[in-house]
């Protein structure tokens, strides 16, 4: 196959095929944007090639996504306090935020993925009406905003519209929180129902936590995410304290309380999955419930290290993302994760690179509804993100080890090129579609601070 008006090909220096690095690949891709071949043992690239230099991966998945949180950077690492004090700086963002101001915000930090090697984000998303509950003219305006920012930037996005009823166990929403609630349930699944699907965005529904919707409204979020197919993800066991106020509430855990009301199984994903019990840990795996895991925000925030290896062995397949974005690299949050456990442990060697790889591409896609993303293979999505051998942190290693390199060595600033859908979004380290990132960013944090 030849480069032409409707297919084209991209030449791999290295590329990682799952199991093992292969030199000289190429790939073709055809009008639709998915992977017609991959042909091995190419050691020159094919006329017309498009050249990724280093080693390529996949497009990576950021399973966990608060995009406003990003204009905290920075800020909320002044003086010491809790998740619950972080917490009230956060509002004060949420609160100044507009769909144009969210709409520059986002594409900004879509951006920021892109340049990180990042082809689908997960946005978890319940900033929903204006300031005091005030629906916009339409219902939809700020979650519209994330989705227009997510085609700006060149990504793909499942928009995860979350459910946000409620303060705590019994209590209403609080001042800053009433932008967040559509009331009930009913409301909620009402206002999802108009969204629609586009050629990069999914529509999947998020119950933000067991202490936001109250029990008996659960099984009305999971049965709109269940008639759709979509998935469905739940902020679960963050922290110690909703799982306290959860007992005292339902005498019961968080993550039985959500299994005994329909919300768990292979299309849920609990997020961060922190504080379990034996229990949960079973309850989790044998639902096949997935758990991703954002390392970099829980140990910002000070939250605890999840049983990811625990739970992995039970049978819930990990993601990961970058959730508050104290940093955007999927890499960090990939080595981060195998740190951190060798950490708890005192043990190394929890995961290996390729299955690390497989949390932050193929599986991260499928937590997002995206199945057909995140290899490199015929009949795949064409997401490709490439990162430099030749970096002062990726020189030396043999490419062989270049999985090994990318997750124990590389970072972000090290991804060269990123590919969503046969479109190169990023080349040679520079966004193709927004001019500037970094200067996008400050715009859009500063606006904010306005």
């Amino acid at each position: 196959m030849t480069t032409t008006e409707r297919t084209r090909t991209y030449w791999l220096e290295h590329a990682w095929l799952g199991t093992h690095v292969e030199p000289g690949v190429a790939v073709d891709v055809g009008a639709d944007g998915r992977i017609a071949a991959v042909r091995t043992d190419v050691p020159a690239p094919p006329p017309g090639a498009e050249i990724l230099r280093g080693l390529t991966l996949p497009g990576l998945a950021n399973a966990h996504s608060h995009a406003f949180h990003r204009a905290l950077r920075g800020t909320v690492q002044v003086g010491s306090g809790t998740f619950w004090t972080w917490r009230e700086v956060m509002y004060s963002v949420a609160d100044r935020l507009t769909p144009e101001t969210y709409l520059d915000l986002a594409r900004a930090v879509y951006a920021e993925m892109a340049l990180a090697g990042i082809t689908t984000v997960g946005e978890f998303h319940y900033v929903h009406h204006a300031p005091g509950g005030t629906a916009y003219a339409d219902p939809n305006a700020m979650g519209e905003a994330l989705i227009q920012a997510a085609a700006d930037a060149g990504v793909r996005i499942t928009l995860l519209d979350a459910c946000y009823l409620s303060s705590g166990f019994g209590q209403p929403p609080d001042t800053h929180q009433l932008r967040f609630s559509d009331g009930t349930a009913d409301a909620w699944a009402q206002r999802c129902s108009v969204l629609e699907e586009r050629d990069h965005a999914r529509i999947g529904a998020a119950v933000h936590s067991v202490r936001a919707v109250p029990a008996d409204q659960l099984a009305t979020v999971a049965r709109w995410a269940e008639e759709r197919r979509a998935p469905l993800h739940v902020h679960l066991s963050e922290q110690t304290a909703e799982n306290d106020a959860c007992h005292a509430a339902h005498g019961c855990t968080p993550t039985r309380l959500l299994a005994d009301h329909g919300v768990l199984g292979p299309r849920t994903t609990g997020v961060h999955n922190t504080h379990l019990t034996d229990e949960d840990i079973a309850l989790l795996g044998g639902s096949r419930t997935g758990t991703c895991m954002c390392p970099t925000t829980e140990r910002d925030l000070a939250d605890g290290i999840g049983p990811a290896a625990a739970l992995q062995q039970a049978g819930s397949p990990l993601s990961l993302g970058s959730d508050s974005h104290a940093v955007v690299d999927l890499l960090e949050e990939a080595r981060a994760m195998e740190l951190n456990e060798r950490l708890r442990t005192r043990t190394r060697g929890h995961w290996t690179a390729a299955a690390l790889l497989r949390a932050a591409s193929a599986d991260g896609h499928a937590a997002l509804g995206w199945d057909d993303a995140g290899t490199i293979e015929p009949g795949a999505r064409a997401d490709l993100a490439t990162v430099a051998l030749d970096s002062v942190r990726t020189a030396g290693p043999l490419p062989r080890l270049g999985a090994e390199t990318a997750v124990f060595a590389a970072t972000a600033a090290d991804v060269r090129h990123t590919v969503v859908g046969g479109r190169h979004v990023v080349r040679d380290g520079a966004h193709t579609l927004v001019p500037d990132v970094p200067r996008a960013l400050a715009r859009a944090v500063a606006a904010l601070r306005a």
